[in-house]
């Protein structure tokens, strides 16, 4: 099992942010994980990583189960790609040297690779189509290509679970839509991790995430294949709002029907 989530809440404050959350993630399946800002996503994504106890239930990661392993050495096995990591990183480093530190998982180049780090280094770039931007600096970097450069990075510790945590974010449509076919072109290789990809835009959804997690108000609303998931009468009550769910190209594209309330 690559993750069993049993009964899992998080009490933060006096207030619940998961409330009786369990989930299964098998060998081979690839999955998306959906939900709106404050569903509590990203709670989630923190317990997988073991930054976060919860309050209540029981967590196995990679086989491990928390409390009967060392979660320093668990998350050498996790890749996780997010717009927080994109701040820490230096400005002034490469590329090359950028993804190399990912077999480190330090921020920064400190230790001298060797010849074999170099080539899967340079063999990582070439799958996510960054092989131009090698010698060039981080601060140099499109949004788009800084987001492939940190997916190559986290590739570089040949990770079991990569987390790809709303990588669309601040990308323009054709950047967008290139960097879902890098996702996909990393899906598609021979021992590929098991894939999280976290959004609350279901037209990023791509083919191979055969699998969906919907989130909502910190509980799990529902889960399964993603073409069960994906359509008007679920997405609608998912949103809480009229909806209607059209697929094109093996994807779904939502769209709303009138107008939306909303209390902000």
């Amino acid at each position: 099992m690559v993750i069993h989530i049993d009964q899992v809440s998080w009490v933060r404050d006096g207030s619940t942010i998961l409330q009786d959350v369990s989930w299964k993630v098998e060998p081979g399946e690839h999955w998306c994980i959906v939900g709106l800002n404050g569903s509590g996503k990203t709670t989630l994504l923190n317990m997988i990583n073991g930054y976060i106890w919860p309050t209540k239930g029981s967590v196995s990661v990679l086989g491990h189960k928390f409390g009967e392993y060392d979660l320093r050495e668990l998350r050498k096995s996790i890749g996780w790609v997010s717009s927080s990591l994109q701040q820490r990183l230096y400005g002034g480093e490469t590329a090359l040297n950028t993804v190399l530190s990912g077999k480190y998982a330090t921020i920064g180049l400190y230790d001298k690779p060797d010849a074999a780090d170099l080539e899967q280094a340079n063999d990582l770039l070439r799958l996510l189509g960054c092989e131009k931007l090698t010698n060039r600096t981080y601060n140099t970097f499109s949004q788009g290509e800084r987001q492939r450069v940190l997916i190559a990075r986290a590739l570089m510790a040949a990770p079991k679970l990569l987390i790809l945590d709303e990588p669309c974010t601040g990308l323009d449509v054709f950047a967008r839509e290139l960097l879902l076919r890098m996702v996909e072109r990393i899906a598609q290789q021979p021992n590929a991790p098991t894939l999280l990809f976290v959004t609350h835009h279901i037209e990023e959804i791509m083919p191979v995430f055969t699998k969906t997690l919907l989130v909502k108000q910190g509980e799990i609303f529902d889960a399964g294949p993603t073409q069960d998931m994906l359509n008007t009468e679920l997405m609608s009550r998912f949103f809480d709002a009229p909806l209607e769910v059209e697929r094109r190209n093996e994807r779904a594209w939502l769209h709303p029907l009138g107008v939306i309330e909303t209390n902000v």
